[in-house]
């Protein structure tokens, strides 16, 4: 990690429109571990903070439900004079308590007068006040749209952190493969360097023995044919190469949304097959089975199905008659602490539709959502387990083609020794030599490529298990 802090304390940055580019600046070879490159898209990438917001909206969603039940004022003050006369002045206040179950208490203070007042304004010339509430013995008093509003709220703050962590894993799941991208073809172009090198040398070495005259002039040719390969190849390499650090560079991002590109000396991790599975957490799983009940999807469509039920109850609520009473005891302002309960207003309001066909078409709409949830569900978990026991067959089947790839690798390696020995000795030519060279190449780049398939398996599984902690 010091390593790789050195490298962004030395590291420039260049403006540029409103675009700030960071590109790191070393001289020598620094590894950036693949542990360290998580760290930094889950802390700084964008997509990842972007999914930080689900939560941050899902937290306001709560705060608009909350307020539903906040006390309320209400002033409504109407006055009309016209020729000197005051036709009327209306003064209505209110300060209303809204409850969980569906009850309101009401404070009230009117104050009303004028010449052409209605009879039913008229009010004492103090004004008059009232204390009273209301209740809902139908609809609305065991649960109603405000109620389910705030339970919903609360409910999706957890399925907005569920879906913050699928995406979240998507992201590092295609940022590790642009790794695994990266480091391909970083090891075949070291590869090809390296066989490039020797073609050379053998190249140069056949020129001495031809003007010796211990080889026949046209080895010159086939060495050079090789060194020529060779140079397309790795050129071929080097194009591959730069566009999978560029690639990578889409996933590198520092505080305060800067983008940062990689420089020539950053390399990859060598030993990546001795930490990859600790950092991805795969280790455990291929050890001991997974619970599938903490998998965020899983989570998602059960947080789902009880916002389902909280509609199915609201819907199934309307079935009830409309039953709303309300009760509020009159006073003067100042014989309010004298009580007369005999001065009282009282209201109840009726409804209810004969046939009930549209409460009872979207109570059923709410049930079939809710089976369409739960077979969903029941495909996911059984989805998933099969995903995640597919892929633990093929990281062990990866694991034992990479030990028989290496021993391809140490036979080919010994036959191209033994063949070069021969050579020295007279006894081989430089056709037999090219022949095992190229062998050689072939199973060190299906090494390669197999090595790249055993890091992309154990990243689908990541994925699959949808573990960012």
């Amino acid at each position: 990690m010091r390593q790789f802090v050195f490298a962004f304390l030395i590291m420039g940055f260049v403006a540029k429109s409103q675009t700030i580019t960071s590109t790191l600046q070393t001289s020598k070879e620094v590894q950036l571990s693949f542990d360290e490159y998580l760290g930094l898209v889950k802390k700084y990438h964008p997509l990842v903070k972007n999914a930080d917001l689900e939560i941050s909206r899902a937290q306001a969603n709560l705060m608009m439900a909350r307020g539903a039940f906040d006390p309320k004022i209400e002033v409504d003050f109407n006055q009309k004079k016209f020729k000197n006369k005051e036709y009327y002045s209306i003064l209505n206040s209110s300060f209303k308590i809204p409850t969980w179950y569906g009850i309101e208490i009401k404070a009230s203070f009117d104050n009303n007068d004028g010449v052409y007042l209605n009879p039913e304004n008229t009010t004492p010339n103090q004004g008059l006040t009232s204390l009273g509430i209301s209740v809902p013995l139908g609809q609305g008093l065991l649960i109603n749209q405000r109620m389910a509003d705030l339970q919903k709220a609360k409910i999706q703050i957890q399925v907005s952190k569920a879906e913050r962590a699928l995406e979240a894993i998507s992201v590092l799941h295609n940022a590790a493969i642009a790794y695994f991208n990266w480091k391909k073809n970083y090891d075949e172009l070291r590869l090809y360097q390296q066989y490039l090198s020797n073609a050379e040398k053998r190249f140069k070495g056949i020129q001495v023995l031809i003007k010796n005259g211990d080889k026949p002039a046209i080895d010159s040719t086939e060495a050079g044919i090789v060194v020529k390969n060779r140079l397309l190849s790795l050129e071929d390499a080097k194009l591959k190469l730069s566009k999978a650090k560029l690639e990578l560079s889409n996933f590198l991002w520092l505080e305060n949304t800067i983008p940062v590109e990689l420089s020539d000396g950053m390399i990859p991790e060598e030993q990546l097959e001795n930490t990859i599975q600790e950092t991805l957490k795969t280790n455990e799983l291929l050890q001991a089975d997974f619970i599938l009940t903490n998998h965020p999807k899983i989570n998602s469509l059960e947080r789902k199905i009880e916002l389902l039920t909280i509609d199915k109850k609201v819907k199934s609520n309307m079935l009830l008659p409309k039953i709303d009473i309300g009760y509020s005891y009159l006073s003067e302002p100042r014989y309010f602490d004298n009580y007369q309960f005999k001065d009282y207003k009282v209201g109840l309001d009726f409804a209810f539709p004969i046939f009930l066909r549209k409460e009872r078409g979207s109570l059923k709409l709410a049930k079939y959502k809710i089976q369409e949830t739960e077979f969903i569900l029941s495909l996911e978990k059984v989805q998933l387990t099969n995903k995640i026991n597919a892929q633990k067959i093929e990281i062990v089947s990866l694991a034992k083609q990479r030990v028989i790839a290496k021993g391809l690798v140490l036979d080919n390696t010994t036959m191209l020794t033994s063949e070069e020995r021969l050579f020295t000795f007279g006894e081989s030519s430089l056709f037999l030599i090219n022949t095992r060279e190229n062998n050689l190449v072939s199973a060190q780049l299906a090494a390669i490529t197999l090595e790249n398939r055993f890091y992309i398996s154990n990243s689908e599984l990541f994925k699959i298990m949808a573990n960012t902690n």
